[in-house]
């Protein structure tokens, strides 16, 4: 899963005015810690996201669309209640929001199954590329210009990865990826598509202002209602979950509550106080913390200096290209 986009207002191509999910940022006093730490908090839930989800499905063997159905329910029973009272409820009438909501499904369909079958860094290595696949796109689809450095960083950024799946290069190793690593990888790649694809349509076909919890609200009730469907066709089985203990029960917990849930509103929150250019220019800390987690909850981490090396020339990649997007035009 995603959460309620990254609009951007005016920077990366097809990213424009959109307020959908942050509505107009709040500028005045100029940027306020709080909300910048709260931005931290957000990336911090997504990068755990992959770790979460590989450890469910390959320590706790819990059925991939099992986890997204119960995971999303609960969400939404702690978050229905909240905002439905103050919720204008006209704003489910637009058909946009439920076409939007078609592809988060999809996103978050093979952002889970990714995580199933590769490493969780690979996955958030892909995740982390979706602006350069947003100014691709939109160059290619709809003919605007690339914004600057937008091929060098993709070329560092491909060129970083390689490294990051390599051994020791030093050493005349090479990549170090299996059949379920490539399938894993196509899989957050097809997941990053989808998501730089609702990033580019959203300002496009929004004519109106959407709040975030109207978004957020549809997302968690179509992810519930379609994952749950396929769970049932497909026969996966919901047993497993009375036949996990307590650390899977905390894990399964930290990932409805600090991800599905807590995750999308910092971000949403974050959003409409920063703005979405300021949000996303620090995107890579979630590489950061899907590095940390991975190596605590799965013993998944970077054991030579090539992979470290190539972390860092992602990270700095990243980083500077969003910052430089994020940059008021003079």
């Amino acid at each position: 899963m995603y959460p309620a986009p990254l609009i951007c207002d005016r920077k990366i191509p097809g990213m424009r005015k959109a307020t959908i999910a942050a509505g107009r940022p709040s500028r005045a006093g100029g940027t306020p810690w709080i909300w910048m730490s709260i931005a931290l908090l957000a990336h911090t839930g997504w990068g755990a996201y992959p770790v979460l989800a590989r450890y469910l499905q390959t320590v706790s063997v819990l059925p991939s669309m099992a986890l997204l159905a119960l995971g999303n329910a609960l969400a939404l029973a702690i978050y229905a209640p909240i905002v439905l009272g103050r919720l204008d409820l006209r704003f489910l009438k637009q058909p946009i929001i439920w076409g939007f909501a078609f592809v988060v499904v999809l996103r978050a369909i093979t952002n889970l199954l990714a995580a199933r079958f590769t490493l969780a860094i690979y996955v958030q290595l892909i995740t982390l590329m979706t602006p350069l696949l947003v100014a691709l796109l939109s160059a290619g689809l709809f003919r605007e210009r690339l914004p600057a450095f937008t091929l060098p960083a993709i070329g560092l950024s491909i060129v970083g990865s390689l490294m990051m799946m390599s051994g020791d290069l030093g050493n005349g190793e090479t990549l170090r990826l299996t059949g379920t690593d490539l399938l894993g990888i196509a899989m957050a790649f097809g997941s990053a598509l989808c998501l730089a694809l609702y990033m580019i349509l959203v300002p496009r076909t929004v004519k109106g202002a959407v709040p975030g919890e109207a978004v957020l609200l549809v997302q968690l009730v179509t992810l519930t209602t379609a994952t749950g469907i396929i769970s049932l066709l497909i026969g996966e089985d919901w047993g497993r979950f009375s036949a996990i203990g307590l650390n899977d029960w905390l894990i399964f917990g930290a990932f409805v509550v600090f991800v599905l849930l807590g995750a999308n509103l910092g971000q949403i929150a974050a959003l409409r106080h920063l703005g979405a250019p300021l949000v996303s220019s620090t995107m890579a800390w979630r590489l950061i913390s899907t590095l940390v987690l991975a190596a605590l909850l799965l013993g998944e981490q970077l054991t030579s200096l090539w992979q470290v090396l190539g972390a860092v020339v992602v990270l700095v990649t990243i980083s500077a290209y969003l910052h430089r997007q994020a940059r008021p035009r003079t």
